[in-house]
């Protein structure tokens, strides 16, 4: 096993047990025993559990990177209809882990923002990289009059953040998929539209 792989196979093995336990909860030896590598091979790469929880943030962002341009990246497709097809995959996602775990840059978010000023920071980085990129479609879909020219996109674009993260851990709560189907029909029905829009200043 080269060196990069290594790396990667600790954070792939770490990722995925801080997603269904915390950060907190998750143990350097269990994640060595995950991964199959000695305690000497984690340090070669990370200074500290610290710095390694930095680089799995940094993968769960590319995760949520790959998403986007997979699901939303098709400038042939109208941008509101790009936005929901993101959503969409996300619950197909949930539905798939059984509506458990959850989002981890949320659950991270709630678990350490009080904690380490470090991770709330990186954290943090994350989030508005998220939000810029809801912002960026509701930009080209003011631009194509899709929604309404009064709205103010960055604010929309940090309400719909914010209960996507909400109706998140109302479906871990419940168990099923219907708080993302509240959350996508008042973003796309009742709020992403020029009727609902109009007059507003």
């Amino acid at each position: 096993m080269g060196k990069l792989n290594t790396k990667e196979t600790i954070i792939k093995e770490g990722a995925r047990l801080i997603h269904a336990k915390g950060y907190n909860n998750t143990g350097l030896k269990e994640i060595l025993n995950a991964a199959g590598v000695p305690k000497g091979s984690f340090y070669f790469y990370f200074q500290n559990k610290e710095d390694f929880g930095l680089n799995v943030l940094e993968s769960y962002a590319q995760f949520i990177q790959h998403k986007a341009v997979k699901y939303a990246g098709d400038k042939c497709i109208a941008p509101l209809e790009r936005l929901e097809h993101f959503f969409d995959a996300y619950q197909r996602h949930f539905k798939k882990l059984g509506f458990k775990f959850g989002c981890p840059i949320g659950n991270l978010m709630q678990e350490m923002s009080d904690l380490s000023d470090t991770f709330r920071a990186r954290i943090n980085t994350i989030y508005s990289r998220m939000q810029l990129f809801i912002e960026e479609c509701l930009a080209d879909a003011q631009n194509r009059g899709d929604i309404s020219q009064t709205i103010d996109i960055n604010a929309t674009a940090k309400f719909i953040i914010d209960s996507w993260e909400g109706a998140i851990m109302h479906m871990k709560l419940c168990k099923n998929e219907q708080p993302l189907e509240i959350f996508k029909q008042h973003v796309f029905r009742y709020i992403l539209t020029i009727e609902s829009n109009r007059g507003v200043r």
